[in-house]
């Protein structure tokens, strides 16, 4: 059986991102994906916001131009323009990104291998026994499960799984100005997309069309359908698909068990995807990077505290503002509701709540361990205080 140190499974943003950042610092590190090539079967939109093109060296020429202008529909598309004075969004060419991603993970000493699916683990006395599809096994210290929001790592290593979901469907076209100011469009109707929105990002090189919402509620590809048919002499689309795209997008928050001893999730798998815009390319980032701090911490010291610091309740409860608003969302379940609530978003003193949602800085907390130790002490400590005898 071989043997390696940390096995990671999934070969997306967070994946590569784990299985670089170990590798260079000397784990010997194995990634594996089920896919043939990384950059098909793509899920996401792939929009990268300011606070991650700020923070993290992303590949050049994986990214689309820079937009900054978005406008919001009502469901009688009435319309609410916001600028920024920033470049807030980039979509990302999400298949050479991946490609990228990947030779520098290999660069470092990772060794992805495509191809190869997971299908079980069990514990041994050294780590984990991982069962791959042809019955190749592969014995780790540590698995990572960066498999995405149904994670099929997570129930073997008895760690929680996603069960709050949105559902989308989209279609990547050529930009219909090709050159042209790139433009975020984005269309609240609870009857196209409950729960969510639909949306067109044409940043010139090309359009994404699509719609998400509620799985329970309505049928992705046929919303899709009508969506495009909608936007005639509105949004200027041009003809000829160049790929479609769709998938489940967790929007349930950050899960609460999501390390143990043999290993820990990250990513989609984690939940770390925020439950009101739900954005994970941000998160999945700051967290991978936050996972490696935590394996070498483990692996290298067995310092338990930084397992346990990882799914703190203090990082959960960073998500709990965009929870309470994500319900508010839900419930919108009607056009007039969603128009009155339009309204009331365009008008003093609500207004500036939609530019401070699309162009804000929030995202999963970006802590280092010793700074997460330290915030999951304090309360501790105060605790501790309070419990003290004050002197008379």
């Amino acid at each position: 059986m071989e043997r390696c140190d940390v096995l990671v499974v999934g070969g997306g943003l967070a994946g590569l991102s784990c299985a670089r950042g170990l590798a260079a610092a000397g784990a010997r590190t194995i990634l594996i994906d089920q896919k043939r090539r990384l950059g098909e079967r793509i899920h996401t939109t792939g929009i990268f916001v300011r606070r991650t093109l700020e923070d993290f060296a992303l590949p050049e020429g994986c990214l689309g131009p820079a937009v900054s202008d978005v406008v919001l529909y009502s469901p009688r598309r009435r319309r609410l323009a916001l600028s920024s004075p920033h470049a807030e969004f980039r979509v990302g060419h999400m298949g050479a990104l991946y490609e990228r991603m990947r030779d520098r993970a290999s660069a470092a000493g990772a060794e992805v291998r495509t191809g190869q699916r997971f299908v079980a683990a069990r514990p041994v006395p050294a780590g984990v026994a991982v069962e791959l599809a042809g019955g190749r096994q592969v014995q780790a210290r540590f698995v990572v499960g960066a498999d995405g929001a149904r994670s099929p790592v997570a129930g073997p290593l008895g760690l929680d799984r996603n069960r709050a979901f949105l559902i989308g469907a989209e279609d990547v076209l050529p930009s219909a100005q090709p050159g042209g100011q790139p433009v975020m469009h984005c269309f609240v109707d609870p009857e196209l997309a409950p729960g969510y929105l639909a949306w067109v990002v044409d940043d010139g090189e090309e359009a994404h069309v699509g719609v998400a919402g509620d799985p329970s509620r309505f049928r992705p590809l046929a919303a899709l359908a009508r969506f495009r048919d909608s936007l005639r002499g509105l949004v200027p689309l041009a003809s000829g698909r160049i790929e479609r795209r769709g998938g489940r997008i967790p929007v349930g928050g950050l899960l609460p068990r999501i390390a143990c001893e043999r290993g820990l999730l990250v990513g989609d798998a984690a939940g770390a995807v925020s439950p009101l815009t739900a954005g994970g390319l941000d998160p999945c980032l700051r967290q991978a990077r936050l996972a490696v701090e935590v394996i070498r911490a483990w692996l290298g010291d067995g310092r338990r505290e930084a397992l346990e610091a990882y799914q703190a309740p203090a990082l959960r409860r960073r998500f709990r503002g965009r929870m309470l608003m994500r319900l508010a969302f839900d419930r919108l379940h009607t056009r007039s509701a969603a128009e009155i609530a339009f309204a009331a978003l365009r008008a003093p003193p609500l207004s500036p709540l939609a530019g401070r949602v699309l162009f804000g800085r929030g995202s999963f907390p970006d802590l280092s361990l010793d700074a997460l130790l330290a915030e999951v002490a304090r309360p501790r400590l105060a605790r501790l205080a309070a419990a003290l005898p004050r002197p008379r």
